[in-house]
């Protein structure tokens, strides 16, 4: 039976439950703390979940400054809010657990099996099957990163739905992955959408502020929160992306910005032989908007560099729609 009971607690104010979990070696205790709140109204329950993988930072922050909202004053319904679910990858700045497992490769998990299984049987059970919808917070990968965007199945008319209500001006409609969060949560009827933003071991303050106004888009679109929903006219979507690969090894120079449109054959980058002196050029090998990449300057052959997304409609005025975008959030520094 689930710890978590939302409808018997308080409304109006935060309850933290420290969930257990398996624990180091040396009897060292590991818990998941849960931050619930019930609103005076009813309404749909909505999960948030950050740190899944234990070195990606935003959402954690995107977390806290939800949380101090004074907007939760008029919630209707129930948040439940997990700030780091990778507790055990946390405490070493790492993406994986002890075991060096993906925990968002083995939802929903098994109370009998591995320790990545184990953590993520009780984010099921105690957070996402207690919910009515989901949001998943994430950054890029080690040395990479994202452009603020929204990846969502939206063959699922409520995801998509939440997907535009989030309100970033790229959206990447992104398959279920085996063993993934967001797959368990959809066949369970749970609809979730993903936002990744900024790069691991790092905090972005655009990539915050996104988020954290994306959040309370999509809860205005649930009918948890009041006001007038702006939806976006200027979003775009994509089906398909690719790689841009280095073709040698060496000092990588890039020559573009994230959130730009790349056309086909442009220049990207060049890397640096250091034993001739002599520059290869990374091309594009088809057009679109550069989405991800690199922050590595040095590079193998072989190596993901850029990630280029293909939006449907494909036009430069992608990348002027997420210049916008940002322009809107401000400067990059301070709150």
């Amino acid at each position: 039976m689930a710890q978590i009971e939302p409808d018997k607690l308080a409304p109006g104010r935060w309850h933290n439950f420290a969930l257990a979990l398996p624990g180091a070696p040396g009897n060292s205790d590991a818990t998941m703390h849960t931050f619930v709140r019930r609103g005076r109204n009813p309404g749909p329950t909505l999960f948030i979940t950050a740190a899944l993988h234990g070195d990606e930072l935003n959402g954690l922050e995107i977390i806290r400054r939800f949380m101090r909202s004074r907007k939760l004053r008029g919630l209707k319904g129930t948040v439940i809010v997990v700030p780091v679910v990778n507790v055990h990858g946390f405490g070493m700045g790492s993406r994986y657990l002890p075991d060096r497992r993906d925990l968002n490769r083995v939802f929903p998990g098994s109370a009998s099996g591995t320790l990545a299984a184990r953590v993520a049987e009780v984010l099921m059970q105690e957070v996402v099957l207690q919910a009515d919808y989901g949001i998943d917070l994430h950054t890029a990968a080690l040395h990479r990163f994202n452009v603020p965007q929204v990846r969502a199945e939206l063959n699922n008319p409520d995801v998509e739905a939440m997907a535009r209500a989030f309100g970033v001006p790229l959206i990447l409609n992104s398959e279920l992955r085996e063993g993934s969060l967001r797959q368990s949560a959809g066949n369970n009827d749970i609809p979730v959408l993903v936002y990744e933003a900024g790069e691991a071991l790092r905090l972005d303050e655009i990539s915050i502020r996104a988020g954290t106004r994306g959040i309370t888009n999509v809860m205005m679109h649930l009918g948890m929160l009041g006001g007038v929903l702006k939806v976006r006219t200027d979003q775009t979507v994509a089906d398909t992306s690719y790689w841009e690969r280095a073709a040698d090894s060496g000092v990588f120079q890039c020559l573009v910005k994230p959130g730009t449109y790349v056309k086909k054959d442009q220049l990207l980058a060049r890397i640096i032989g250091p034993n001739t002196m002599e520059a290869s050029e990374v091309r594009s090998s088809r057009a679109g908007i550069l989405v991800g990449l690199t922050q590595l300057a040095l590079v193998y052959e072989g190596d993901a560099l850029f990630h280029i997304a293909r939006y449907r409609g494909m036009s430069e005025d992608v990348a002027s729609q997420v210049e916008r975008f940002h322009e809107e959030l401000g400067p990059e520094f301070g709150t």
